[in-house]
């Protein structure tokens, strides 16, 4: 038995996600420097600056499924990791916002499209005691990508003078490149193999390879579930009835994962810490401080998510969301300091590494059948980043300076995210199943019934 070979490979897949954080975020040091080099306007800033990454990750997400299904999933992967070099590269040497504006999105196209594959591949070669763990590798990865563009960010500030943000921007192009050297050397989804190309030798021999224990018994529960998935001979549609219920608990995770207010708070950490009270370079470093947060409570949600069980941790993540968003904005309101702030960003930080952070990514890779995986994957994706690109664009309408609608005090901004994850428990409590523990066949059966 060789599970050294399902863990490696699982690392090297979640490493895009690593990519993924970092290019998410790393977003935030350059805003600042952007606007005043290219005096963008406020809606100008937060379309083509700000938000372009995430409509390439929209786009990347929404189709991504296509060629994960039909060309398979290393394939894919391989081109993600180009994809990432080339807009790193090309955002750093950008000389004006529309060339910049490309670049961000092609590495948003790359973003969307791992944000597909990478969950699915996770999925697929693991067991089901172990698939919320190396699932949330991803999500690990994401974060940790995060907090290392964070401490890029600082310790890169004063490195290139007014082109600081080139260096923030065009570093990212290392971890791409061996991220695409390292994807070479795993093997295929051996379900992919199954469902697409109806190769069982090449399949079992991945099997044996990953640790699989009785190689016949998981080729035929596939074989079944692929059976069960098809209707008298043809496939049936993605949006039917009979997955209305997938579909729906796919949409509202992903809905609810944004409207938290994470991508908020993430791209416009500095900016909001500013606002709280603190110095540019302190409210630059204090950034750290959430993504630091960030990485150690994903630690905790990586224990727990196949130990308590993914309805648990979103239940938990749900309270110290009310709490921590209520009192943030409570903070705003009443001009309640900025050490008071920040510690209660950094427990909805907790909160959100936890629950949704920990939860999302795995969750929905495995709630759909093998025959729409990547379909479903895609839709789950696509709704996460639509709501992301939509905040974000929308975000210096409210919080810009000088014309900003909440220039002033953003409290009603965390109020109605408050509000919005008091909405997530009671859907949680009501509507989703617990998926720990079981495999994804069977999950199949318990979700279509």
């Amino acid at each position: 038995m060789n599970k050294s070979k399902l863990f490696r490979w699982s690392i090297v897949v979640a490493l895009a996600g690593f990519i993924f954080g970092f290019d998410t975020v790393v977003i935030s040091g350059a805003n600042q420097p952007i606007k005043a080099l290219w005096h963008t306007t406020p809606l100008f800033h937060g379309f083509f600056i700000m938000s372009m990454a995430l409509w390439g990750t929209v786009l990347g997400a929404i189709f991504g499924g296509i060629p994960t299904e039909i060309y398979g999933r290393k394939k894919v992967l391989l081109w993600v990791g180009i994809l990432f070099a080339v807009s790193a590269l090309g955002s750093a040497f950008a000389g004006d916002p529309y060339v910049f504006s490309f670049f961000r999105f092609i590495g948003g196209v790359g973003i969307g499209v791992s944000s597909v594959v990478a969950p699915i591949y996770i999925s697929e070669i693991s067991t089901p005691a172990t698939r919320g763990r190396l699932g949330a590798l991803y999500q690990f990865n994401i974060v940790f990508g995060i907090l290392v563009a964070f401490l890029s960010n600082y310790f890169l500030q004063g490195v290139g003078g007014a082109n600081d943000w080139r260096w923030m921007l065009g570093i990212l192009a290392v971890p791409a490149i061996l991220y695409t050297a390292l994807v070479l050397g795993i093997s295929e989804s051996p379900r992919w193999l199954i469902s697409r190309k109806n190769d069982l030798v090449a399949a079992k021999k991945i099997m044996l390879q990953i640790g699989v224990t009785d190689v016949e018994t998981e080729t035929a529960s596939i074989i079944e579930s692929n059976k069960h998935e098809s209707n008298t001979g043809k496939t049936v549609a993605f949006f039917s009835s009979k997955h209305k219920k997938i579909i729906y608990l796919a949409f509202m995770i992903a809905f609810f994962n944004q409207v938290s207010g994470i991508n908020f708070i993430l791209y416009y950490a500095p900016e909001i810490l500013e606002k709280a009270g603190l110095a540019a370079k302190e409210s630059l470093f204090n950034s750290i401080a959430i993504g630091g947060i960030n990485l150690i409570f994903t630690f905790v949600g990586l224990y727990l998510i196949d130990r308590l069980g993914r309805k648990t941790l979103l239940i938990i993540g749900s309270f110290g969301y009310i709490l921590s968003l209520t009192m943030v904005a409570w903070a705003f309101y009443a001009h309640a300091g900025a050490l008071f702030l920040m510690s209660f960003l950094l427990l909805f930080i907790a909160s959100h590494a936890v629950g949704q952070g920990a939860v999302i990514w795995v969750f929905i890779s495995e709630i759909f059948p093998n025959k729409i995986r990547s379909a479903g994957q895609s839709f789950g994706a696509s709704i996460h980043w639509v709501f992301a690109a939509l905040i974000t664009l929308l975000t210096p309408v409210f919080l810009d300076k000088d014309h900003g609608i909440f220039r002033e005090n953003p409290w009603p901004i965390f109020a109605f995210f408050a509000s919005m994850m008091a909405l997530q428990l009671i859907w949680i409590l009501t509507s989703v199943p617990e998926t720990k523990g079981v495999s994804l066949e069977a999950l199949e059966k318990k979700l279509s019934a």
